[in-house]
């Protein structure tokens, strides 16, 4: 059915703007667009994450909910554009890692256990004792870490036996906003893959012998799974009011967000790689099934899933950690960003390109959070090596800078080690391609050419193509490129570059000598 709307639908001149909307980690997005890809209102709302313990994360559906309605009406209305004009929405989203639990009743039974989360440390090792790893790697073409959702679903069941009674069905977090939508529930390709552990990865389908050995029943997980651009539906009466639109829009199932937004920057080929740098680092490339890794994650892509591959690496702890920066040492800076109208992040750049590269000594190790691909420990922490007197604020917030280019580059060469083929230019998206000083120390770190695209909008706009194609106002994904239109090219300081890799060399270093004591103070924190 839910492919038979009418062509007059599809097709008709009064439906010409398209709506995609990304759930992040710690805002959500919406944007407004022609079917030329312009964008005419936007809008985004930012929360929190809960941590109730030291490397726990998680997050109540309902804020991705309402997040959802007021994105969406703030930004139809900043756009200026009839609701009865929109063809399509579709969505993006974070890493749902767990999935929301939810009853018989489609009710959230407790917080999504999200990607960022690290507490099933004693189910990695479990799965690592009982299960044949290489088999897990050889079906689902991914590894065991308390970063996938396998792992966090087996949590759950041991260590919260009165939810797991009553878990009808865990539910990725743009699943479950298009079933607050439409009413009818579906898992997306990239969704599936991304959970790990019971995705087959060349059938593309739940894996029955993978279930079995990991104790984990099929009937839990959404039996519908679907490619990106499959309608899923349409917008119900209820939710249409909410959002500021009219009932009867298609709902397209869009996907997690790292591909979406290497789409977004352009990446159409195989090849083409992007750093998705928000909250987390995500660099990912695009490929045909070659160069598949334990030490990367691998996903059906959001475009031609049956054929691509995205897989990526990347640090848990990008933004992330220059958020904590500003919220604990930058009160001075947004104090006067809020009188002056701009942000603290500017403020604190501009005492940061004072700084040296190599921040006077100064290494950073961004393991704030633990560290998925390629590190694969969820008990590294954070590390502040050099301090001296003689540093200051600015030179701690370069370091931590750095340190998330280090992070960059040792999951590019991770990817070439592992036979990927991979372009020499990496392109960018995300927050931290706002910042000019930190685009080039990317640069100046990983010694290629960084592609900023223009308007950087990041998912949304990959989530307003798939919204196009879903319903057949767009015929082709490669019209992305003329959506992205002109790219600026920032290269690498050939000095500057060898300067950072005596860092880098360090950086690698730094952690194999000292994971051990990581190790120690994580299990003491654990313990107590």
């Amino acid at each position: 059915m839910e492919k038979d709307y009418p062509r007059t639908f599809r097709r008709g001149a009064m439906r010409q703007y398209l709506l995609g909307v990304d759930v992040g980690t710690q805002r959500t997005k919406a944007v407004v667009t022609t079917l030329g890809g312009q964008i005419l209102g936007s809008a985004q709302v930012e929360y929190g994450i809960e941590q109730p313990f030291p490397s726990w994360a998680e997050q109540w559906p309902h804020v991705w909910e309402e997040a959802v309605y007021q994105t969406i009406r703030e930004a139809v209305i900043k756009a200026k554009i009839s609701p009865k004009s929109i063809a399509a929405i579709c969505f993006s989203g974070l890493y749902g890692g767990s999935g929301i639990p939810v009853d018989k009743n489609m009710t959230p039974l407790r917080p999504c256990l999200i990607w960022m989360d690290r507490r099933a440390t004693e189910e990695v090792q479990w799965i690592r004792e009982n299960v044949d790893i290489n088999k897990l790697f050889q079906i689902t073409g991914n590894y065991v870490d308390t970063y996938f959702g396998y792992t966090k679903i087996l949590w759950i069941k041991r260590h919260e036996p009165h939810i797991w009674s009553k878990v009808h069905k865990f539910v990725p977090p743009t699943s479950y906003i298009e079933y607050k939508l439409t009413g009818r529930l579906a898992m997306d390709f990239s969704s599936a893959g991304n959970l790990g552990g019971i995705f087959d990865l060349k059938k593309r389908y739940w894996s029955e012998e993978m279930a079995r050995e990991l104790q984990i029943p099929l009937e839990l997980m959404p039996e519908k799974l679907v490619p990106s651009t499959e309608i899923v539906g349409e917008l119900l009466s209820e939710p249409a009011a909410k959002c500021g639109l009219v009932p009867g829009i298609p709902v397209v199932a869009g996907g997690v967000d790292a591909p979406m937004a290497t789409l977004s920057a352009g990446a159409i080929e195989q090849g083409d790689n992007v750093a998705m740098m928000g909250t987390s680092t995500c660099w990912g490339v695009v490929h045909g099934g070659e160069g598949l890794s334990p030490n990367l994650v691998s996903m059906p892509h959001v475009v031609n899933p049956h054929r691509e591959i995205y897989t990526w690496g990347g640090s848990a702890t990008s933004g992330a950690i220059i958020r904590w920066f500003r919220d604990n040492f930058g009160q001075f800076e947004r104090e006067v960003a809020q009188k002056i109208g701009i942000e603290a992040y500017q403020l604190l750049d501009l005492e940061a390109e004072k700084v040296p590269p190599g921040s006077d000594g100064l290494l950073v190790l961004p393991y704030f959070m633990g560290e998925r691909a390629p590190l694969w420990d969820p008990k590294a922490r954070g590390t502040i090596l050099g301090l001296t007197l003689y540093h200051t604020k600015a030179h701690l917030y370069r370091a931590l800078m750095e340190a998330a280019a280090y992070s960059l580059r040792h999951s590019i060469e991770t990817g070439l080690e592992c036979g990927l083929k991979i372009k020499e230019e990496t392109r960018l998206v995300g927050g931290v391609a706002k910042s000019r000083l930190w685009v080039q120390i990317l640069a100046d770190v990983i010694g290629r050419p960084v592609l900023v695209p223009g308007g950087n909008v990041e998912a949304p706009l990959a989530d307003a193509l798939l919204a196009g194609i879903g319903v057949g106002v767009l015929s082709d994904h490669r019209v992305i490129v003329e959506w992205v239109g002109k790219v600026k090219r920032v290269e690498p300081t050939k000095e500057i570059h060898i300067k950072y890799n005596k860092y880098y060399q360090l950086y690698r270093k730094l952690y194999q000598d000292i994971n051990e004591i990581m190790h120690c103070l994580a299990d003491i924190e654990l313990n107590i």
